[in-house]
Order: structure tokens, then C-alpha cells, then sequence
């Protein structure tokens, strides 16, 4: 039996001190060293095996956030933990408040293609895994060939597309050793609901970002433009989970989805919830009014969507401790949850062939405000995510 901790954190915005990474927008060295502190203990409170993290500009300012909570770790434990001469020192209570530094675990790190001079930066994306790597990761960003989906009148002509050539922040895959298993681990940032404006060629801002000539039909534009990418990208994630579970491999997806697990977006990635019975609906070849899909046929349907669909860590948590207050961001006074971690069934509680299940799943959201509160100045150093983690078993996992 081997268990493992995934954990997703989105670290807004990691950069060095007194680099523009947007206009404008830089940390002083007194502000940097405020932001790495409190990522440092996240990091060290979360102590999790595999770490997804988004908004990396650079990797030696992560490398630092590693290095600070390593450090701080070995410290608590030569504080908290007895030495071997304890006769209690084997107690379970010592292993869960041991710190397991990252000394020998792998950095991956995927920068945007997209990325820019000062003040023009585009964020990527960063796996930190204390069992390394089968194989060096893979990044999709740039495709080799455009996503096109064509638009058609009802049972019509053409009626336009949509085209994408490239995502907005990279997406990550990565296959993971853990225990006598290898898991195939994606993570991604999807394009935010900000709305995406067409800027003119040599001017400074898009007219519907200029707030004293409001312009609702162009701002809602903008709004569907990011909606619409966020939607291929999602496409584009799911089509590449797809390709690992025709092949029966074990499938775990985090990240920043920037959209609820109800959403379009986010039902793309996981896949379609099957109905109880499909023997009640007409057949798609249908030449008679009575022409239905037998038992048989049912069973084979519900199958078919069954073994390619992705599960919410989350669900499943609030399922399993009749829990239902998680969120992982806030803003305008809802609270919401846009960070997730999604499973195949191969980890499913319900699913007799599983390799292992989630025992527990935490979040880090404390820090949450939505800028209506005095440490609010201060709290836009942190990030305005919470950190999710889910708890995994391998093995020992027979129905029963």
C-alpha cells in the first residue's frame, strides 16, 4: 500500500523583486521577500508529493520558495519530532507532522511562449514531484496545427469558425512513478473570464478598456472572446487526457480552471455524466417512431462514457465527509471554487477495477478576501487562491 499527496497552487504572479511583469505591476524587495515568506509556509503546511503550480515567471524565484520552506521544515522538525531514543517515536502523530524536504525531488518548469519584455510578461506553469519523472514532461502551447471549429446554419450552409493556434498559458503533462504505479499527472491554467480586447497596432489600451467611454457591447464582446478560448482550451486538454485513458493509464488533472465545476469549460475536460438508461432513448438510426436501443446496447453506452469521464476530487470529499463549504476563491462576495484536481476512475470508490481511492481532501483558504478587509493591501502580495490537496491510497483497495 503506498499513499501519496497531490496538491494544486496557483502562486499569483511569482517573479523577482523589482521586475515589471506587468505594466506597471513589480514587487519592491520589500514586498518580494513578504510574498516569498508566506509561500514558503503554504508550501511547508501543504508538504504535498506532487505540487501543480500556476503564475511562474521565472523558475529560480520557485526554486527560492522551495528552498525557503525546506528550510523552515527541517527546522520544525528538529523542533516537533523526538529522536529515535523516544520510545513514542514511531507514534502516527509524528509521521503526520514530519516535513519531508524536496532535496531530491524534480523541478519541472514550462514557461509561456507568449512570454514577453518588462511589463509584457506571460506566466507558466511548474510541477515539483518527490518521485521525479518516467520521462522528461511534455508542454502543449504552441499547436502544430490550429484547433478549427466550424459553425453551420441548422442542418445549413457554413456559417463561419473559430480558429486557435495557440493557448494561452502552457498546458503540462507529466507521467509520475508512485509506488509500483505511474500516473499521468496534467496541469493547466485556463484563459481567465477578464475579457480579451483587440488593441490597436501602436496603441497603449483597447477603446473598451477605457472605463469613461463604456462601451457594454464591446466589453461583452471581449468577455466572449476569453470564453470561447477558455472552451478550446478546454477541448485541447480533454483530447489529450483522452489519449492517456484509451490506453488505460491513470489520469489526475489540477489546475486553475478559472470557471466552476459545473461550467461549460469544465464539463468539456472531465466528459459527459452518463444517464441511468439509455434503453429509453430513440436510436440515432432510427427509421420508425419505436426504434430504441436495447439493454444491451445501454449497458455498452453508459461504458463507453463511463471509462473516459474525469471526477472532482472535491465531489467526492464533500460525498464522503457530508461536507459542502469549499472554495478556492473569492471575489465581488461569491465564493467559488476555480482550482481543482480531477480524477479518472481509476481512483474512484465506486469503480470495482480502481487502483486506489482519495482518503481526504484539504484546502488552504484562510487568506481569502475579496478586498473588502483592512489586510487587504497586504493580502494581494499572497495569492488569491486557495491551494487544494487531495489524499491518495494505492493498492489494498478490494470492493468490500
Amino acid at each position: 500500500m503506498k499513499r501519496f499527496t497531490l496538491a494544486s497552487f496557483n502562486v499569483k504572479n511569482l517573479i523577482g523583486p523589482d521586475e515589471e511583469y506587468y505594466r506597471f505591476e513589480r514587487y519592491t524587495p520589500e514586498e518580494y521577500a513578504w510574498k516569498e515568506d508566506w509561500l514558503a509556509d503554504q508550501l511547508m503546511s501543504l508538504n504535498a508529493d506532487i505540487v501543480g503550480f500556476q503564475e511562474i515567471f521565472e523558475e529560480p524565484a520557485l526554486a527560492r520558495v522551495i528552498a525557503e520552506s525546506d528550510a523552515r521544515g527541517i527546522a520544525s522538525n528538529d523542533t516537533s519530532l523526538p529522536d529515535r531514543s523516544q520510545r513514542y517515536h514511531r507514534k502516527a502523530i509524528f509521521r503526520k507532522l514530519a516535513y519531508e524536504p524536496y532535496t531530491d525531488a524534480t523541478l519541472a518548469f514550462a514557461p509561456n511562449v507568449s512570454d514577453g519584455e518588462p511589463g509584457e510578461r506571460r506566466p507558466g506553469l511548474a510541477i515539483l514531484s518527490r518521485y521525479g519523472f518516467t520521462e522528461p514532461p511534455e508542454v502543449v502551447q504552441q499547436l502544430d496545427e490550429p484547433l478549427r471549429v466550424d459553425f453551420r446554419e441548422v442542418f445549413g450552409p457554413e456559417a463561419g469558425h473559430f480558429e486557435l493556434t495557440r493557448v494561452s498559458r502552457p498546458i503540462m503533462k507529466a507521467r509520475i512513478p508512485v509506488g509500483d504505479q505511474v500516473v499521468t499527472i496534467f496541469n493547466c491554467h485556463l484563459k481567465s473570464k477578464l475579457g480579451e480586447f483587440d488593441r490597436p497596432q501602436g496603441a497603449l489600451f483597447a477603446p473598451e478598456q477605457d472605463l469613461l467611454n463604456y462601451d457594454p457591447a464591446g466589453r461583452a464582446l471581449g468577455a466572449m472572446r476569453a470564453g470561447l478560448r477558455r472552451m478550446g482550451e478546454a477541448w485541447l486538454l480533454r483530447r489529450l487526457i483522452l489519449d492517456e485513458l484509451e490506453q488505460d493509464r491513470p489520469v489526475l488533472v489540477l489546475g486553475d480552471f478559472n470557471d466552476s465545476d459545473h461550467s461549460v469549460s469544465t464539463e468539456i475536460i472531465s466528459g459527459e455524466v452518463p444517464f441511468r438508461n439509455y434503453a429509453w432513448m430513440r436510436r440515432h438510426d432510427a427509421t420508425t417512431p419505436y426504434e430504441r436501443y436495447t439493454e444491451q446496447e445501454a449497458t455498452r453506452i453508459k461504458e463507453d462514457v463511463e471509462r473516459v469521464r474525469l471526477h472532482s476530487a472535491e465531489k467526492l470529499f464533500v460525498r464522503k465527509a457530508l461536507r459542502d463549504m469549499v472554495y478556492t476563491a473569492s471575489f465581488g462576495g461569491i465564493y467559488e471554487s476555480i482550482d481543482m484536481i480531477l480524477m479518472s476512475r481509476h481512483f474512484h470508490p465506486d469503480f470495482a477495477g480502481r487502483i486506489g481511492e482519495m482518503e481526504y481532501f484539504s484546502v488552504l483558504n484562510d487568506h481569502l478576501t475579496d478586498g473588502s478587509f483592512p489586510e487587504a493591501p497586504y493580502n494581494k502580495l499572497a495569492s488569491d487562491h486557495g491551494q487544494i490537496m487531495a489524499h491518495f491510497r494505492l493498492g489494498d483497495t478490494a470492493p468490500g
